[in-house]
């Protein structure tokens, strides 16, 4: 664990969920009269991001008083940029493919990529975890929840 790199991170990301929180604020509210509109999505995950930054950046403070409190300093493990690299260009390949592919197949192909760069051990395990959440999450959010997600492709005749 850097300690300085988490540090910077959870600032960041608190900086960006308080981002979410004010542009959720420009979207306009239902029409219908309901409590839950399209701005609480945003809104939540605000929320959520800026409560994790905040739990980092206090296990951060954590260990490091720990830290510096005793003597033996272990040897902290290499920043991966290159994995870190590798992942941040799969997103953005993900997000360009999104529509063209559709959700269920650019959702399977990211995560599968993901969990394979993140060192899991067996691809079948990783893909059908893929499979399974890239499927149900589409079923849950388009058939029950009456949302919108990019289907499956044209070229695919289904």
């Amino acid at each position: 664990m850097n300690l300085m790199f988490d540090r910077i991170g959870s600032l960041f990301f608190a900086l960006v969920g308080a981002l979410f929180i004010a542009e959720s604020q420009n979207i306009s509210s239902s029409a219908y009269g309901s409590q839950v509109g399209p701005n609480m999505f945003p809104f939540g995950l605000g929320v959520i991001l800026i409560l994790l930054s905040l739990r980092l950046l206090w296990e951060t403070y954590k260990k490091g008083v720990v830290a510096s409190t005793s003597e033996p300093q272990s040897p902290q493990s290499p920043l991966r940029y290159k994995r870190f690299l590798f992942i941040l260009a799969a997103t953005v390949l993900y997000v360009l493919l999104l529509e063209p592919l559709g959700y269920v197949i650019a959702s399977f192909a990211f995560l599968l990529y993901a969990f394979t760069m993140m060192g899991s051990k067996s691809v079948l395990k990783s893909a059908i975890v893929s499979l399974l959440f890239s499927v149900g999450v589409y079923v849950i959010y388009v058939h029950l929840l009456k949302g919108t997600l990019p289907g499956l492709p044209a070229w695919l005749g289904v």
